[in-house]
């Protein structure tokens, strides 16, 4: 919303979709007046609507919750539409706006990890763009711009390496959810920032690159790069390397996505070139991150196989932040989900939401014997 803000007069907000943070979503709709807006529950909805009335805010917009408002707010008539929600639940409402022939700014990443192929599908059906908001993917779109599909040898997707970079192995296991939220440059949500220790976050970037930029998955690669200022790089046939250099912070790419194909003048991101002292690589180690084979094998094996990749990691992610697995049993609980999963392709929405209610389904009885066979060892 502060990218919208700082583009005064240039954007209209007609819809609003929000969890359980009454609080900024009350703000925004004083500021902002959308015609229509989503919580999770039908309680938060009636806790907003009596908030609002408090606030004489009048007209009061449409008022929905769950997954009927989620798809309330994503087919409503707004030309973009931003994807940002956190997991399978923002999949149904992008989808449908998709089909509704809408601009997509993508920030949710289990859009294309569990769907990619029907999504992309819709979208060159539809004629329109869907446009990374994800620093990296965002970075490669940038890159892209220099030139065609055919002259692109690889995509390189840099990762910060999270804050177990250069831990010692046999120490992962004792981590801790505090030490494991601290990420050294982003502030993000708890899940996306788990991801970003394991790795995980990079397995599924690689897989959404895959379906983005139509490119084989040995043309993306995965390097390790701290310090965050490249967010990613394009190496084309003749040798060139086109990098996408920002700051840490995400109004730069959804800017980019909302006002795509024009650069719009801003003063509020910029790269202190002063403090730029110097830009590490690495190799990203998969023993570190068994995380990250993991997802290149499901993006292999397809169909079902990355959508139960995204569903085992949310439960196994859940049940680590609850402290009831530890911080290696988030791979080992996904990777027994992938070992059950059965070789299905998806034709439709309801194959990819059923696949996940079994993965979940699945990826919770795998915690539950780790967390037994933990609690028998301690």
């Amino acid at each position: 919303m502060a990218v919208v803000e700082a583009l005064a007069g240039q954007f209209r907000v007609v819809g609003l979709a929000a969890g359980s943070n009454l609080d900024e979503l009350v703000g925004q709709i004083e500021r902002h007046r959308p015609e229509v807006v989503s919580v999770a529950t039908a309680a938060l909805a009636d806790e907003l609507a009596g908030r609002l009335r408090e606030k004489s805010v009048a007209p009061l917009p449409a008022i929905h919750y769950g997954r009927e408002g989620m798809l309330a707010v994503g087919t409503h008539g707004a030309e973009i539409v931003v994807s940002a929600a956190v997991g399978v639940v923002g999949l149904e409402a992008t989808y449908a706006a998709i089909k509704l022939g809408k601009v997509i700014a993508l920030s949710n990443k289990e859009v294309l990890v569990a769907a990619g192929e029907l999504v992309m599908a819709a979208v060159e059906k539809s004629g329109k763009e869907l446009l990374p908001v994800d620093s990296e993917h965002n970075a490669v779109h940038q890159c892209l711009r220099g030139g065609t599909h055919g002259e692109v040898l690889r995509i390189v997707l840099t990762a910060s390496g999270g804050p177990f970079r250069k831990t010692p192995l046999k120490d992962l296991a004792n981590v801790t959810t505090e030490q494991a939220l601290a990420h050294p440059n982003w502030r993000m949500g708890n899940r996306i920032t788990i991801d970003s220790a394991t790795m995980m976050n990079k397995g599924f970037e690689v897989i959404e690159a895959r379906w983005l930029f139509g490119v084989r998955p040995d043309q993306i690669e995965v390097v390790i790069h701290p310090q965050s200022t490249i967010h990613s790089m394009v190496e084309y046939v003749d040798g060139s390397v086109l990098a996408q250099l920002g700051p840490t912070d995400m109004r730069m790419p959804i800017q980019y996505a909302l006002t795509y194909p024009a650069r719009v003048k801003t003063a509020e991101v910029q790269l202190d070139w002063g403090k730029l002292k110097r830009l590490d690589f690495e190799k990203a180690s998969t023993r570190r991150f068994p995380c990250l084979r993991l997802a290149r094998e499901a993006m292999k094996k397809g169909g079902a196989w990355p959508c139960a990749l995204n569903a085992a990691d949310e439960v196994a992610v859940a049940a680590f932040l609850e402290e009831r697995l530890n911080f290696l049993g988030i791979a080992e609980v996904i990777e027994r989900v992938l070992e059950r999963t059965a070789k299905t392709k998806f034709s439709s929405m309801e194959d990819v939401l059923a696949a996940d209610t079994e993965a979940r389904r699945v990826a919770g009885e795998e915690v539950g014997r780790l967390g037994i066979k933990r609690a028998v060892v301690s």
